[in-house]
């Protein structure tokens, strides 16, 4: 195909926006449309290989951007991360890049959130990726607080907070999603491994090995293997192949998050279990891993958590509730023995 731009010059797109770059050499330097006035200029000084960034005194979120995506901040982030981060840096340059990051307040965050409301998640990105460039701010001596630090998070109803399904709530969605649908292999893949629905939807049939399944984390990128509960390693005993991946459409494709997850919502909808999550299931199986007394690590084995403080989070209600049995069954009995 013919190319429409000088060389080096590459047009990217992200939600429906139109950025220009000039790379070459694993630099990539913001340009204006090959159109613009200011256009042979800045492509000159880019082809020259001078620098096109605001001057070093100068602090704006633009500047700030690139700090950041030079940080350990950025490096030690996961492929999946990053690029949801990038879209709302992309975001950043384009509305706020010459502004002064320590002269924005809470008021400003909260307007850039609401007016991104009908795409809610990534209204919500932008609450949590400036607040890291705020942090990123505070650690060059830019300002001294994170005005993004404490802002809900928009949500949908059903959609927190996350909890473990009960168990009638699991019966029922299991009666209601037929076998060797979208729906219903999700949910025994995400319970049966304890894993977050991203990585369930990219499970390869050439994962599985020894009774159990290899995973990489998108979001931690960890590597586990996890062994199957008899329950799943039944279901997936029945479920014919009919893709790459386990969680596939009927014509074998892999399918999209959002597509799994209006087709999870339907059923959840028709059961009455809006107020329990997608999420939730994997709260489900690290109650179940507790309630079968397995200890933080080994709960951790499954999950995959950095921090066992995170597998107490998930764990924690159903540890409470088991002991809480046993504490009012020794009451009773010491009762009735009186």
């Amino acid at each position: 195909m013919k190319r429409h731009a000088p060389p080096y010059v590459y047009r990217r797109t992200a939600k429906g926006r139109t950025y220009w770059y000039y790379e070459r050499g694993g630099v990539r330097v913001p340009m204006p449309p090959p159109d613009h006035p200011d256009f042979p200029e800045k492509y000159a000084l880019a082809r020259r290989g001078t620098p096109l960034k605001p001057a070093p005194n100068r602090r704006t979120f633009r500047r700030l951007i690139e700090d950041y995506r030079a940080s350990a901040r950025w490096a030690k982030l996961a492929p999946r991360t990053r690029r949801d981060y990038e879209r709302v840096l992309l975001w950043a340059i384009d509305r706020i890049g010459e502004l002064d990051p320590a002269k924005m307040e809470r008021r400003h965050v909260l307007r850039a959130r609401d007016e991104n409301r009908d795409r809610m998640r990534f209204a919500n990105y932008i609450v949590q990726v400036l607040s890291v460039l705020f942090e990123q701010a505070i650690d060059q001596g830019w300002m001294t607080h994170n005005p993004a630090r404490g802002i809900p998070m928009l949500k949908k109803k059903g959609d927190g907070p996350h909890r473990p399904w009960p168990q009638d709530k699991l019966e029922a969605f299991a009666a209601a999603a037929e076998p060797d649908t979208i729906a219903r292999t999700a949910m025994e893949l995400c319970i049966g491994t304890g894993q977050r629905i991203g990585d369930v939807l990219k499970m390869r049939w050439s994962d599985i090995r020894d009774g159990g399944i290899e995973v990489r984390q998108g979001k931690t990128g960890s590597r586990l293997w996890i062994p199957f509960t008899p329950r799943l390693a039944a279901y997936l005993a029945r479920l014919p192949r009919r893709g790459m991946t386990i969680v596939c459409g009927r014509d074998g494709r892999p399918v999209t998050y959002h597509y799994a997850a209006a087709e999870i919502r339907r059923i959840r909808d028709r059961i009455g279990a809006l107020d329990y999550t997608i999420h939730g299931w994997r709260y489900t199986a690290a109650a179940e891993l507790a309630a079968a007394g397995c200890s933080d690590d080994e709960i951790q084995a499954i999950t995959g958590h950095k921090a066992l403080a995170m597998v107490a989070k998930y764990a924690g209600p159903s540890r409470q509730e088991a002991r809480a049995r046993a504490a009012q069954a020794r009451r009773s009995g010491r009762k009735g023995g009186a």
